[in-house]
């Protein structure tokens, strides 16, 4: 394998969104085929209560995973709006600061939500046949914080820098792995669903393993020497201002999500199954929507490092066309396959919950294209440094899904649920389409700005 960088501010915009894309989609694909694969496998082998265990603790994995994750993200902006503005010696001190920041974030993380596990759960008010399986699953998912940090730190590096393909090759052996794990430890090992969250954390930290080994042999650019690694506040400060704001923006939407989840839980643990299931289906359809907006955070990041702010907006009409046409395709296939594909998490005998998981298929992809702009405009102002909005965003998001978890679960039941996401998804989309306009009208002013003054001193 060799040096994968890609300059992303020269060339066809269409062309390298969709290049860059592509490897980027198969490694988001491969991820979700982690947790399908422990779904499938828990539902198949372990009955309808093991997978509804598995899936009462979806919205607060979402919520501290998907922290987790969002920071790493973060970190990865700076990278790239580095190597745009051609600043190879910052580029390495923002790597070596965001190494540091993740050792203590991690270890923090890892010890409070530990603690505070068993205690989750019960103010989620999850129901009681299924309490004890959820707390052995999600405990060992946590346990397995710092690797999650590993792994997605690394993968943000090398995205930020243009390579999106070789994460892909190690979360393929690592894929492989997971179901390996699964088995052995589920039917050799009989561990029950802790088994398929020890599978899914094992394969994740030889995933981030092996990404630090590449890095090291084969990437030039991240030769860091002993005064680079040195840690520096402001280059901390700047990674924080983008990585917290990103970390906060997942765990707040997720808020909303715990609450949507609360209200659920208490339509038993057969409802929870089929959210569940349908909830599994429809991450791996969304896939591609999450690697459009990683996939705008590298683009936008880099161009505005190099002060190319028109291929900012031909990038993100770029990707809003692929968004748009992959959306009206998946919506049909979910419509007709809605609940053959739900035959993979739960057997034919369990007549209800297929019925209710499809319905959830037919709710939410008939938005999926509110979706996609939520993930590709959000994510490319957060490459473009206003990372706070996209806070805003994920509150609209939260308050949203609290509303029809509070308010409309109750009275509609099941239906209700259904139409959580697609309500947050609107919301957003209302706030983020006007935010981008003032974004990138505000950095085109403080270029012009910038040139003038440099133009008066020069005099």
């Amino acid at each position: 394998m060799k040096e994968n960088i890609k300059n992303m501010t020269v060339g066809s915009p269409m062309k390298l969104i969709a290049s860059f894309f592509m490897p980027l989609l198969l490694g988001m694909l491969f991820q979700q085929f982690y947790s399908m694969v422990d779904t499938m496998i828990v539902g198949r082998f372990l009955g309808a209560k093991a997978l509804a265990a598995v899936g009462g603790t979806g919205s607060i994995n979402f919520m501290i995973i998907g922290f987790c994750m969002g920071v790493c993200n973060g970190f990865a902006i700076p990278v790239a709006q580095a190597f745009g503005a051609g600043d190879e010696s910052s580029v390495r001190k923002y790597v070596a600061n965001s190494a540091w920041l993740s050792v203590v974030f991690s270890l923090v993380t890892t010890v409070i939500v530990c603690v505070l596990c068993r205690k989750i759960l019960g103010w989620m008010d999850t129901p009681s046949d299924i309490f004890e399986g959820a707390y052995d699953y999600i405990f060992v998912i946590f346990l397995g914080i710092p690797v999650i940090y590993l792994y997605n730190l690394l993968a943000g590096i090398l995205r930020s820098l243009g390579d999106s393909k070789t994460p892909l090759y190690f979360l393929v052996i690592s894929s492989l792995l997971n179901i390996i794990l699964d088995l052995v430890a589920i039917l050799v090992l009989d561990m029950g669903v802790a088994g398929a969250a020890w599978a899914t954390v094992i394969s994740q930290g030889i995933s981030g393993i092996l990404c630090l080994i590449y890095i090291y042999k084969k990437f030039t650019i991240l030769k860091i020497n002993k005064e680079e690694w040195q840690p520096k506040w402001g280059y901390m400060r700047g990674l924080c201002m983008m990585g917290i704001p990103m970390g906060l923006q997942y765990s707040i939407t997720a808020i909303g999500s715990v609450i949507l989840q609360t209200a659920v839980n208490s339509l038993g643990s057969m409802a929870v199954a089929a959210i569940t299931a349908g909830n599994k289906i429809n991450m791996l359809f969304c896939c591609p929507f999450d690697a459009m907006g990683a996939t705008m955070a590298t683009y936008s990041g880099q161009n505005v490092g190099a002060g190319k702010f028109d291929r900012v907006t031909d990038g993100l009409k770029a990707c809003s066309l692929i968004a748009l046409l992959y959306s009206i395709v998946s919506c049909v296939v979910l419509f007709i396959f809605g609940e053959q594909l739900s035959l993979m998490f739960v057997d034919g005998s369990e007549v209800d919950i297929i019925r209710d998981a499809a319905l959830l298929l037919k709710c939410t992809s008939t938005f999926f294209f509110p979706l996609a702009l939520v993930n590709i405009v959000r994510f490319t102002i957060q490459g473009m440094g206003f990372g706070n909005l996209a806070i805003l965003a994920g509150v609209c998001e939260m308050i949203a899904r609290s509303v029809v978890g509070f308010v409309f679960v109750p009275m509609f039941g099941y239906t209700a649920a259904c139409f959580a996401s697609p309500v947050a998804w609107i919301m957003a989309d209302l706030f983020l389409i006007p935010a981008y306009i003032y974004v990138i009208n505000k950095l085109k002013r403080r270029n012009l700005e910038q040139d003038y003054m440099n133009v008066s001193l020069s005099q």
